[in-house]
C-alpha cells in the first residue's frame, strides 16, 4: 500500500452528502462557542488589570479597618475583637497581617488654651508602629515623660475646618496645628492628671487620635485600671483589598468594613460573575457543537460503511483511515479557531479605544493565555475528531 495516498484518492468512495446542514450548524456553534470562551477568558484578565490599577496600593499592601457588625440582636453584647479573633485573622492566606487598634478605658479631656478656645471629651487610640502610614521618629514615649506626641487624623482635621468657623474658631493647616500645644486631662478615680498633646503627624489611612502604645498601654492600667483589653476594631494588612477570597470570610464572619476600600472589589466580583457564565455557556456551546458534529460523522461513516470495509479488505488499516480521513477537517478547525480569534483581537482592541482609562491600562493585543486556549482548543478538536473516527472505523 503506497503510504503517500492522500484523502483526495479515497474521497470519491466516502459519502459526505445528507446531513450538510447539521456539518454547518455544527461548525457556526463551534465558531460561537470558541469566539465567546476566548472573549470570556479576555474580559477576565482585562477586569482584573483594570481593577487593580482602579486600586494603588501603598508599599504594595493595603490596610483596611474591619469592626464586628452591631445588630438589634447583639448590641448588648461585647462585639469587641478578641485575642482569638485576631489570631484567626492573621492565619488566613489571603491577610498578612492583623493589628488591634487599643483604645483608652479612661476619661480624656483635651483643650488648647487660649488659640483654639475649645475643649472636648476626647477618645485616644494606639497600634503597632508598621501599620501606621507617617510615621515621624519622635513618636515615642517614655514613662515620666509630660509630652505626648499625637498623631492627627487628616479626615478629622478636615472635619474641624468645615464646622470651625460657624463656632467662631480660626480653620487650622496641616503645619500650623502641629504648632499647637494641646493638654490632654486623663482622669482617674482619684484624680486627673495633665499631660502636654503635641500633634507630630496627620495620617490618611488611619481615622483616629493616635498616641504611642507604650503610652496608652500604661495609662489604660494606671488610670482606667485595664489591661489586655480587647479591641473595638482590627486593621488587617493585606496584598488586595479586593480578593474575593477576602470579601467573602469577612462577610463569612459578618465583619464590617469600609465598603469605599472594597467598592471595586465588589464590582469585581460582580463582572467576574458574568464573564464566568458567558465562558460556561461558551464551554456548552462548543460541547453541543462537537456533539452535531459527532452524529454527522456516524452518519458519514454509516453511509460509506461498505466502501470502507472494501478498503480495509485492500490493506488500508483503520488507523491509516481514521488520520486520512481525519486530516480533512484540519483545515476547517483551522479556520474556525482563527476567525474567532482574529473577532476577539478586534473586540479586544475596541474595547480599548472606548474607555480612556483603559488605554494606559490595557494592551491593544490578546493576552498570551487567550492565544494559548485557542491553540488548545485546535489541537483539542483534531484529537477528539481523529478518536471519533477512529473509534468507528474499529467497529465496522
Amino acid at each position: 500500500m503506497n503510504r503517500s495516498i492522500s484523502y483526495k484518492t479515497i474521497a470519491g468512495l466516502i459519502d459526505t452528502g445528507g446531513k450538510k446542514r447539521s456539518k454547518f450548524t455544527s461548525y457556526l456553534g463551534l465558531c460561537l462557542g470558541v469566539l465567546l470562551l476566548l472573549v470570556a477568558v479576555q474580559m477576565f484578565i482585562n477586569i482584573n488589570q483594570l481593577i487593580k490599577d482602579k486600586n494603588p496600593r501603598k508599599n504594595g499592601y493595603d490596610y483596611i479597618s474591619i469592626t464586628k457588625n452591631i445588630t438589634n440582636q447583639n448590641m448588648g453584647q461585647d462585639n469587641r475583637f478578641t485575642t482569638a479573633d485576631v489570631a484567626e485573622l492573621k492565619k488566613q492566606p489571603f491577610i498578612t497581617d492583623a493589628a488591634p487598634l487599643i483604645s483608652n478605658q479612661f476619661r480624656v479631656k483635651a483643650s488648647a488654651g487660649n488659640i483654639i478656645p475649645f475643649s472636648t471629651d476626647l477618645f485616644l487610640e494606639a497600634i503597632q508602629n508598621d501599620f501606621i502610614d507617617t510615621l515621624p521618629p519622635n513618636f515615642t514615649w517614655q514613662q515620666g515623660q509630660v509630652t505626648v506626641p499625637i498623631i492627627f487624623s487628616a479626615d478629622y482635621l478636615e472635619m474641624y475646618n468645615v464646622f470651625a468657623p460657624a463656632q467662631d474658631l480660626p480653620q487650622m493647616s496641616a503645619a500650623t496645628i502641629s504648632t499647637v500645644n494641646i493638654n490632654l486631662e486623663c482622669y482617674a478615680p482619684y484624680g486627673f492628671q495633665t499631660f502636654k498633646g503635641n500633634i507630630v503627624a496627620i495620617s490618611d489611612r488611619i481615622n483616629s487620635v493616635l498616641v504611642p502604645e507604650n503610652f496608652l498601654t500604661w495609662a489604660n492600667k494606671h488610670y482606667g485600671n485595664a489591661e489586655n483589653v480587647p479591641a473595638a476594631r482590627v486593621f488587617i494588612k493585606t496584598t488586595d483589598a479586593n480578593s474575593s477570597e477576602l470579601l467573602n470570610f469577612l462577610q463569612e464572619k459578618d465583619y464590617r468594613i469600609n465598603k469605599d476600600k472594597t467598592k471595586f472589589g465588589r464590582v469585581k466580583q460582580v463582572l467576574q460573575a458574568i464573564v464566568t457564565g458567558l465562558g460556561s455557556f461558551a464551554v456548552l456551546v462548543i460541547i453541543l457543537a462537537m456533539l452535531l458534529f459527532s452524529f454527522y460523522l456516524q452518519l458519514m461513516i454509516a453511509r460509506s460503511k461498505d466502501n470502507l470495509q472494501l478498503l480495509i479488505t485492500l490493506g488500508y488499516s483503520p488507523g491509516w483511515l481514521s488520520k486520512t480521513v481525519s486530516y480533512k477537517w484540519i483545515p476547517v478547525y483551522g479556520i474556525i479557531i482563527a476567525v474567532a480569534l482574529l473577532v476577539t483581537q478586534l473586540i479586544q482592541f475596541f474595547f480599548r479605544h472606548s474607555f480612556l482609562s483603559a488605554r494606559e491600562t490595557l494592551s491593544p493585543m490578546l493576552n498570551w493565555s487567550v492565544v494559548g486556549l485557542a491553540v488548545c482548543l485546535f489541537v483539542l478538536c483534531i484529537t477528539i475528531n481523529y478518536r471519533l473516527i477512529k473509534k468507528l472505523l474499529y467497529h465496522l
